[in-house]
């Protein structure tokens, strides 16, 4: 807590005190009296579990704001995955908050799935004595927005736990519902242990305030935590070369930021969030579309830079195709959305764009005032990093696909790709965050094996890890498989892998280039041939990685490690789903998958 009050000087004794003055100063006094009950040896009278699902680090960060401002009310706190939590402890507990975000088409995220299958048993115990709340993060453009919160929420409610809060379910722009949620349940549960309401007015101000630019206490401490989604940084992109063949089906970039004095600190496995710009030829269309010319404003700025800084305007949202199926119902797409099928207007929608639906519904389609606020807004793209600090600690490393596709007649290009690919200028700049991911990470065992499985441009973290392990001289192992369409256009970072075979740090290096022979190959398909010398390293505490495509890749991936590991042990499937499941709970076993 700061020792200053909101204006950051000291209160005249004589002045009149503002509302912000009272809150800081009941606050400050309250908070007082809490640290000297904590140092006189009293003990909370309330601990809150806060329970965190994540994928890519978000909910853990909101979990840790959760426990920190828990114990700033004189609290208990502790944070922990859910898939760390039984079915019996989560009985045993009395106060619980969940937070929780939704992988894919409304999965549990990877350290909850296993808590999901546990809590649905018809044998779990009963949970009169909890009380809980949700807190749900996802992205409203999926059609099973917060999913998991949904479900999480419902079934403790089921099994009688009683909810204290009601759910909130937050879209990409998070932090500011969080934050108000997180001050409304902490408030509840300190009133009702009778901690002094007041105490947690100058607290709650505090979180709001770091929690909304994303770094919170648990970020604040780290140096460069000022640059976050609120307030990125203006990097400069110092080089941008070509990886892939000229002749690949593919464009596959290498990056380098600098990060000159921003004091960033970043690790290996962490993600680098990038700000982009879109086309301004492809804003110019729009607006010629939907018959403008460019000259307008909106609240007092040029709609062109709105436009181009400020709305998503490749992808459709659900609510302008809701309103274009109502402006246009004899249009194709009214007709798709007719029959109800929603992966049939997945397949539509894929590979079309905002001005592809707005030149569907012909002379039905919105004017220009009536376009924007079904716009959503432009979000920041996260890569990630492919790069170890130890390695490069002045610059961060991405290594990203160019997204291109079309035909003569209209092509289609990718928001971020190609706004670092074609449109920063040499040594220009780029607005970027970093977005940690503490969940993945090199082992903390530096003996640890290590097996990594990164297709096309999953190699990237492995390209930091592998750095990482060099550069720190860790004794375990590495194996690592890689792939793509083809050996001779396709083989990204082939010089870098070549060396750190012949230094020793890469053990293994298993490829598979699909289109190189009839019969196409895969990484599954090289796990699967060397199954007896995977498992070994697994049962010599070998920890799993993987990364990259999460609608196919990752699955048949996945499959095949349970194949591995059925027919090694002999046991059945379900002796290889337990198996797997340790791995999870134990870290073992984790993935960046997108």
């Amino acid at each position: 807590m700061s020792l200053l009050p909101p204006t950051g000087s000291l209160i005249p004794v004589d002045a009149p005190f503002s509302q912000a003055q009272e809150s800081w100063l009941a606050g400050f006094i309250a908070g007082i009296a809490a640290a000297g009950k904590r140092a006189s040896g009293g003990a909370p009278t309330t601990t809150i579990d806060v329970l965190f699902g994540t994928q890519t680090g978000n909910a853990e960060f909101l979990a840790d704001e959760l426990v920190s401002g828990a114990k700033a009310r004189g609290l208990g706190g502790r944070a922990t995955a859910l898939d760390a939590v039984t079915p019996e402890q989560l009985a045993g507990m009395s106060h619980v908050l969940v937070v929780t975000s939704t992988y894919g088409e409304g999965e549990m995220p990877d350290n909850a799935g296993l808590f999901w299958d546990a809590i649905q048993a018809t044998t779990v115990p009963r949970l009169e004595g909890l009380q809980y709340a949700v807190l749900g993060l996802g992205d409203t453009s999926y059609d099973e927005f917060c999913q998991a919160g949904k479900l999480l929420d419902t079934r403790f409610e089921q099994l009688g736990a009683t909810r204290i809060h009601d759910r909130v379910d937050c879209d990409v722009d998070y932090e500011d519902p969080a934050a108000l949620w997180t001050a409304a349940v902490l408030d509840r549960l300190a009133a009702e242990a009778g901690v002094q309401p007041g105490a947690t007015t100058a607290v709650a101000a505090a979180g709001a305030t770091t929690a909304a630019g994303g770094a919170g206490a648990s970020r604040a401490s780290r140096p460069g935590a000022q640059w976050n989604k609120r307030n990125p940084y203006p990097s400069t992109l110092v080089e941008n070369r070509l990886l892939s063949s000229p002749r690949s089906a593919k464009e596959i970039r290498h990056y380098e930021f600098d990060l000159g004095d921003s004091g960033i600190e970043y690790s290996a496995g962490d993600a680098l969030a990038v700000v982009p710009v879109n086309d301004e030829v492809f804003v110019g269309e729009l607006l010629e579309q939907v018959g403008a010319n460019g000259s307008e404003t909106l609240d007092g700025r040029p709609v062109t830079e709105v436009l181009r800084t400020d709305r998503e305007i490749r992808t459709p949202s659900k609510d302008l195709i809701a309103d274009l199926v109502q402006r246009a119902p004899s249009s194709e797409l009214a007709a798709v959305v007719s029959h109800g099928d929603k992966h049939e207007l997945d397949r539509w929608l894929w590979g079309r764009d905002v001005l592809d639906l707005l030149r569907d519904a012909g002379p039905a389609a919105p004017g220009l005032d009536e376009l924007l606020p079904n716009l959503r807004p432009l979000q920041a793209r996260q890569y990630s990093i492919s790069s170890s600090p130890l390695a490069h600690p002045d610059r961060i490393h991405l290594t990203i696909a160019s997204v291109r596709y079309g035909d003569p007649h209209r092509m289609y290009a990718g928001v971020a790709s190609t706004f670092l690919a074609d449109r920063v200028a040499p040594d220009g700049t780029v607005d970027v965050y970093l977005q940690p991911n503490a969940s993945f990470g090199v082992p903390a065992d530096p003996s640890a094996p290590m097996i990594m499985v990164g297709p096309g441009t999953g190699i990237a973290p492995f390209r930091g890890f592998l750095h990482e392990r060099a550069v720190s001289g860790a004794t375990g192992r590495n194996w690592l498989f890689f792939g793509d369409q083809h050996r001779d256009t396709d083989f990204v970072y082939e010089d870098e892998l070549t060396e750190l075979q012949e230094q020793g740090v890469l053990d293994r290096l298993d490829l598979a280039f699909s289109r190189d022979q009839a019969e196409k190959v895969y990484v599954q398909t090289r796990m699967l041939e060397h199954a007896p010398e995977l498992y070994s390293w697994l049962e010599d505490g070998g920890q799993l990685y993987v990364c990259g495509d999460a609608s196919r890749m990752a699955k048949d991936v996945e499959q095949a490690l349970l194949a591995v590991i059925g027919s090694q042990r002999g046991k059945g499937e379900d002796d290889a789903q337990a198996y797997l499941a340790d791995m999870r709970r134990g870290k073992r076993y984790v993935r960046d998958v997108y």
